[in-house]
């Protein structure tokens, strides 16, 4: 089938079966432009709570399309690949709680530890944060949760994205470790798991001195999940809607360098936009779907013979929705 075959496909079904599709900033544009809804992963989530269809196709990875069931598990939830983030299969239920034993091994009661998991996790790992009284955060809103979890008096454990963790802590004014590197956890504001984005990790201060001597005056704007050094170079450090949002403002004739997944980067200006690598950062997961897996998962809906729905257990189902609903409240 051609583009288009596939593109008219795609609609007729959606249209007939009252089907919503969303896409990740970081979907392939093929995919992305045929999405009703567009955003990132936070975004989406609460845009299916709102939506009056029964199905959705979430064209991203894995933890997406379970973080759209915890919130709305009256909906079907289909993806049109099983796509996993690498950064949340750094982490499941064993190694957070080998993660917590560890630390009390080395004198911190798990009582007197609050977790805090980036989004970018399982609903497993979600669910164990919820048990223990713990939240989820974004990256927009990480520092805003970090600063409310401290008032409880008890050290952070911050899953799973070191660099976003130690970021947050720079930002603060806080000591941070990360679990396994030799510092003792007892004299950190904020402990932090040691996972992080591949995509993300490929930004270095090398990039950032490339850029700002080719090309002097230019901003440089990073995501948090860049390494701790790279961001501390940056003119400006922000989540993907504040990135877009920070772009959108500048005048069209400032030159920006910007760290973070290619596809967004293409996509924001038609001009003086430049990606902060001498690679291309794509996301290997994200970009696994492609518009023939999206027409074959709306097709199953059609044939009755759904391919790839999300599924979650009542228990995991009930504690990580307490994690996300009690970030809401903040």
């Amino acid at each position: 089938m051609t583009k288009q075959n596939y593109t008219d496909e795609i609609n007729r079904i959606k249209k007939e079966k009252e089907v919503t599709i969303v896409a990740h900033f970081y979907q392939k544009d093929e995919v992305f432009e045929l999405a009703d809804f567009s955003g990132d992963s936070l975004q989406l989530a609460k845009m299916a709570m709102e939506d009056k269809n029964s199905n959705l196709v979430f064209c991203g990875v894995g933890f997406m399309g379970e973080s759209v069931k915890i919130l709305s598990p009256q909906k079907r939830v289909f993806m049109p690949k099983l796509a996993c983030c690498a950064m949340a299969r750094m982490i499941d239920g064993e190694h957070y709680d080998t993660s917590v034993a560890l630390l009390e091994k080395q004198g911190i009661k798990k009582d007197d530890i609050m977790p805090i998991t980036y989004i970018n996790s399982s609903a497993a790992v979600k669910a164990r944060v919820g048990k223990m009284g713990g939240m989820v955060c974004t990256s927009s809103n990480a520092k805003k949760i970090i600063e409310k979890a401290l008032k409880s008096g008890k050290k952070i454990l911050f899953v799973p994205d070191k660099q976003l963790g130690q970021n947050i802590a720079r930002i603060n004014s806080l000591s941070s470790c990360v679990i396994g590197d030799g510092k003792d956890p007892k004299d950190a504001d904020i402990i932090c798991y040691n996972g992080f984005c591949s995509v993300h990790q490929l930004f270095t201060p090398d990039d950032v001195e490339f850029f700002r001597n080719k090309y002097p005056g230019i901003k440089i704007v990073s995501h948090p999940e860049c390494r701790v050094d790279v961001c501390e170079l940056s003119d400006f450090v922000g989540s993907t809607s504040q990135i877009i949002k920070y772009i959108q403002d500048l005048d069209v004739n400032q030159k920006v360098a910007v760290g973070t997944e290619y596809n967004l980067v293409n996509r924001l200006r038609e001009k003086n936009t430049y990606v902060l690598s001498s690679t291309k950062p794509e996301c290997p997961t994200m970009n696994e779907t492609t518009l023939e897996d999206l027409y074959k998962t709306l097709k199953s809906i059609e044939d009755g013979k759904p391919l790839n729905e999300v599924f979650l257990d009542e228990d995991t189902t009930k504690w990580a929705k307490i994690a996300l609903e009690r970030m809401f409240e903040i």
